[in-house]
């Protein structure tokens, strides 16, 4: 009865696996499915990331150009002051004295060569008659031209003492925002010099320089490209920004590159009607690198790295997978420009990479679109020096359906 037991199982075991096999085969796990989509065909503009300060079109230090007590202050500190706006106003007796003076000695000089005239007259008379010698008739002749010369220095003394009378109305040079006085009524300064006190200064108002630094590479593209001379758009944001919402264009570039450090300084015109952009701010700003040019955009998922290569997985109409080598390009809002490597028809797979685990293996595509995504860019700590420049790229025209 036992082996008969042992029988029955047996043959019931055997029975079980045998109908158990049918439907393991039926359950085999089939080429694994995957997302697949065609690149994203836009016209892309690489842009050169720099940072950089904004510096005043002008900016003037304020001084005296003649000595003297400061006697009253005209403004209020950081105004925006016009060209020619008083100021500052000087003790004026000094000057109200010296020319005076001057003008006394005009008087007196004109005296003299009254005089001198009416010496020469009667000389000219009687040296007809040979009633004066020769040598006196030259010698009031010389008495003249001294007199004459006489006047003109005490004429250009005259002027000059009214120069410096109106040299005590310290007005300002160019229209801007003024900083606060520096010096207080009541003092005395020093003045007529690049030496002299400074009374305050002043930046000049409506555009604004953005300064930076570029790498001899960038400054021989941009001379390669005429970027400088035709004046290569400008984005800048601030450092609590996120986006480049402030434009300018690029005006200058120096006649130099710094043999030391091996960089070129470059210069970008902003507007600033508003006047909230200040000398001194720290920004960062992406210059156009060159012209709008057509690209492949594949999402940054789908770009594998093979050893020192980029490559993306590509799959065939019998849903074989193979890898293809790619350069890659800027980020534009969340896709890698592809340079090269990549045609607009081949089918990248987008979602799913790793179950691709081997070129030529089969897998299951499932149609799947590449759209953009919109990114904001993230602002620095803090200031940063840089020459060379990072990467970044942005659609030339709007955003199109994709394939």
């Amino acid at each position: 009865m036992r082996g008969l037991k042992i029988a029955a199982v047996s043959v019931l075991v055997t029975g079980a696996l045998y109908g158990c096999s049918p439907k393991a085969e039926d359950q085999a796990p089939g080429a694994p499915p995957v997302t697949v989509a065609t690149p994203l065909r836009q016209q892309v503009v690489d842009w050169d990331e720099f940072t950089g300060r904004f510096e005043a079109v002008e900016a003037v230090d304020v001084r005296a150009r003649v000595g003297g007590y400061i006697q009253g202050v005209h403004f209020r500190d950081g105004q925006m002051v016009q060209k020619g706006q008083l100021l500052f106003t000087l003790d004026p007796r000094p000057a109200q004295a010296a020319l005076a003076q001057a003008r006394a000695q005009v008087a007196q000089a004109q005296s003299q060569l009254s005089l001198a005239r009416a010496n020469l007259a009667r000389s000219e008379s009687l040296l007809a008659s040979q009633a004066v010698s020769q040598a006196e008739y030259d010698s009031n002749k010389a008495a003249v031209q001294a007199a004459e010369a006489n006047l003109e220095a005490a004429n250009a003394a005259t002027r000059t003492a009214q120069l410096n009378l109106d040299y005590t109305r310290v007005t300002a040079p160019v229209s801007g925002r003024v900083s606060d006085r520096r010096v207080d009524p009541g003092n005395l300064v020093a003045g007529g010099s690049s030496a002299g006190d400074v009374l305050t200064t002043i930046v000049s108002g409506g555009p604004i320089h953005f300064v930076f630094d570029g790498s001899e590479a960038i400054a021989l593209k941009y001379m390669r490209e005429g970027g400088s001379e035709q004046g290569a758009p400008v984005r800048i944001r601030l450092q609590d920004e996120t986006e480049y919402n402030r434009t300018g264009r690029l005006d200058f570039s120096d006649n130099s590159i710094d043999t030391a450090s091996g960089v070129i300084r470059l210069r970008a015109i902003v507007p600033n009607a508003d006047g909230f952009l200040r000398p001194g701010m720290f920004g960062r700003a992406q210059v156009a690198g060159a012209e709008a040019y057509d690209a492949l955009l594949v999402p940054d998922t789908a770009i594998n790295t093979d050893q020192s290569r980029r490559t993306v997985y590509v799959v065939a109409a019998d849903g074989s997978v193979t890898p293809k080598a790619v350069q890659l390009g800027p980020v534009v809002q969340g896709l890698r420009v592809i340079k090269s490597g990549l045609a607009p028809t081949d089918r990248v797979i987008i979602s799913g990479l790793q179950r691709a685990a081997q070129p030529g293996s089969k897998v299951t595509p499932q149609n799947g679109r590449i759209q953009p995504v919109q990114q904001q860019n993230q602002a620095p700590a803090g200031p940063v020096t840089q020459a060379a420049p990072a990467s970044s790229a942005s659609f030339a025209n709007s955003l199109s359906s994709g394939d």
